[in-house]
């Protein structure tokens, strides 16, 4: 990998839009721009960013989770399913 491909000062991305279009797809790496010598934005294929996203949505899920077992906002398993038989009218099979 050589990372030298990956950077870019802004008035090469203006000219070579295409071409840099391409190695982002083909690389699956991103294209970091810079502007007067320094780092400006990053440019990723449209899967990467998805997949970032994605990753970063499950994190928040997973620290907000975290947070609120701290707390003690949770409920154990059988008060969870107590509550949801009450709120649905229904009854689960018990063992």
């Amino acid at each position: 990998m050589n990372i030298s491909k990956d950077i870019r000062p802004i008035s090469y991305i203006k000219s070579h839009a295409a071409d840099i279009l391409n190695q982002i797809n083909e690389s699956r790496r991103p294209v970091y721009i810079t502007q007067n010598g320094e780092a400006r934005a990053v440019l990723v294929d449209s899967n990467s960013y998805e997949s970032m996203q994605k990753t970063i949505m499950l994190l928040k899920l997973v620290s907000q989770s975290e947070k609120d077992i701290i707390d003690g906002n949770y409920k154990d398993h059988d008060s969870f399913f107590t509550d949801l038989e009450k709120e649905l009218d229904i009854t689960f099979n018990s063992k």
